[in-house]
């Protein structure tokens, strides 16, 4: 027969898997933001320095937080005697009043205290989006996906790294035909750092994007494999796209960065100051002269900056490999779709033994 602790057992299995919205039940006011509330009140607290200014003396300021902490207090106090809760307890659920007082309430310090309307706007779309990213994170299980990552992280990079060097070679000759050519060094080594960083977002976003084309047959695939239990709500569906979202940007990193590492190594031994100056190449805003076997070696920031240009085209190109190549797709498909089917199975056994917990004691609590 089953029991709640047989149950929770399975539900944690879901969380720790990045896999929550498995849970049946599973609900914002009760999950997502219950689970987040002592963030969520840290950041309500510290909102009370709202009521402060820079122009006030340091006493004047201490009384303003002192006075913005009470009217916090006060509001959700109140709040909660509405809500038929005790002044001083913490809502056992978030529904729309709890998160309005929290978006809300506080952008109103500054204006009580300063009249300003434009620092209320701020505040309020600050608290709207944290609110916002709570909800994808925990709702998502993102940070369940992301601690399983790295806890196999060591597997993760051997796995990566034995995946490039069988199934990259051409790539990897054809990078090292990139990186040792003049024009490259010219273009990166005069880009700003600025650029650098928008062209990292731009590539993941765009992997991403390909990515979130091709899930739905995938995620397909892994379910019609699987063939255990009911079919996967649509909402399920999203948190293990999610889920595969997250593992791939991992690989991807993983191989993205040794990729990177390598071209630094090679490039402090192959590229010396004589062959700066032969491509009318600057070191860049610094570099660091290094002696190994009584040869020089240099590391600057151009070298930096041409050895990340390659690692993110790499990373783009491994990104699109890993569900359009056979070879790729046996690296990171084969071993999620193994993980995905124990699963599934799981779920299924959870679904039965809820079913058989609620005809024996009725329905179940959240």
């Amino acid at each position: 027969m089953g029991t709640s602790a047989e149950l929770e057992r399975y539900e944690q299995r879901f969380r720790r898997a990045g896999l929550p919205l498995f849970i049946e039940d599973f609900s914002p006011t009760h999950d997502i933001y219950t689970r987040a509330a002592p963030l969520l009140v840290l950041v309500f607290v510290a909102e009370m320095l709202g009521a402060t200014s820079l122009d006030w003396h340091w006493w004047q300021n201490l009384l303003a937080a002192i006075g913005g902490l009470i009217a916090l207090v006060l509001g959700f106090g109140l709040l909660n005697g509405l809500r038929g809760r005790p002044f001083w307890s913490l809502p056992t659920r978030f529904g729309i009043p709890e998160l309005a007082v929290f978006v809300f309430l506080p952008a109103l310090l500054p204006v009580v205290t300063q009249g300003q309307f434009t620092q209320f706007f701020g505040v309020a779309f600050g608290n709207l989006l944290l609110v916002g990213a709570v909800y994808v994170v925990v709702g998502y299980g993102l940070i369940g996906t992301t601690l399983w990552g790295v806890r196999r992280l060591a597997g993760e990079l051997a796995r990566s790294v034995a995946s490039l060097v069988r199934a990259l070679p051409l790539l990897l000759v054809f990078s090292l035909v990139l990186f040792v050519n003049t024009e490259m060094w010219q273009v990166f080594a005069g880009m700003p750092v600025e650029f650098i960083v928008v062209s990292m977002v731009a590539f993941t976003l765009l992997s991403t994007l390909f990515l979130l084309i091709r899930l739905p047959r995938e995620v397909d695939e892994i379910e019609r494999d699987a063939s255990t239990g009911p079919p996967l709500r649509r909402i399920q569906r999203v948190n293990v796209s999610v889920s595969l979202v997250i593992r791939q940007w991992m690989q991807v990193l993983v191989v993205s960065a040794g990729v990177g590492l390598f071209f630094v190594a090679f490039g402090m031994l192959a590229i010396s100051e004589g062959i700066y100056e032969n491509w009318g190449v600057s070191a860049g805003s610094w570099s660091y002269q290094v002696t190994l076997l009584n040869h020089p070696l240099v590391v600057s920031a151009s070298l930096i900056k041409v050895a990340v240009g390659i690692a993110n085209f790499t990373g783009l190109y491994y990104s699109i490999a890993l569900l359009t190549d056979s070879t790729y797709r046996t690296e990171f498909l084969d071993n999620v779709s193994l993980e995905l089917r124990d699963l599934f199975t799981a779920r299924a056994e959870y679904l039965e033994l809820r079913q058989v917990s609620q005809s024996v004691s009725g329905p179940i609590a959240k």
